[in-house]
């Protein structure tokens, strides 16, 4: 199944100069869902995996069906104030703008091995900032994985430090 037919890309959204991949197509067909789950997780199998932590938004939909079939829970990395305290915090920018990112403290236990998901990497700034925000955490990050990686926009050298692991490329 070639996956990358049920990527839409899409101009000058959510600004003018951004062309956006719109994984939707890929979301409603439950068999290339199915086969993106699996490949995004295929790499981890053999890992000790104790959670998946799923950056907001569309990384909370690819992270849940990558913690089912991992057999793990699911920890959501939220937008500022989305979530209950105590909460730990990490500021960063994206192509477009400012962002905080948060996640509840007490979720996981020290020591624990993480796998970070989300779904799409451009610049790197939201997974740098997710790598650290679960680092603070006192856990391990075991990896990263994406659906699409954008290889012109360069975030892969960025996260030199972690397993990257990328469904596609674009």
């Amino acid at each position: 199944m070639k996956l990358d037919n049920y990527i839409r890309a899409v101009p000058d959204f959510p600004v003018r100069g951004v062309l956006f991949r719109d994984l939707t197509p890929m979301m409603a067909d439950h068999a290339a869902l199915q086969e993106a789950v699996r490949q995004l997780v295929a790499p981890f199998l053999s890992e000790r995996i104790d959670m998946v932590a799923g950056v907001e938004a569309r990384g909370f939909i690819f992270g849940v069906l990558a913690a089912a079939q991992l057999g793990t829970g699911f920890m959501p990395l939220r937008k500022l104030g989305k979530l209950p305290g105590p909460v730990e915090s990490v500021n960063y920018q994206l192509e477009y703008g400012d962002a905080c990112l948060q996640a509840q403290r007490n979720t996981l236990a020290p020591g624990s091995r993480v796998l970070i998901v989300d779904d799409v990497l451009a610049t790197g700034g939201t997974l740098v900032a997710a790598s650290e925000l679960v680092t603070r955490l006192g856990v391990e990050v075991v990896g990263l994985a994406v659906i699409m990686e954008l290889v012109a926009l360069r975030g892969r050298p960025r996260l030199s430090a972690h397993r990257l692991h990328s469904v596609m490329t674009a």
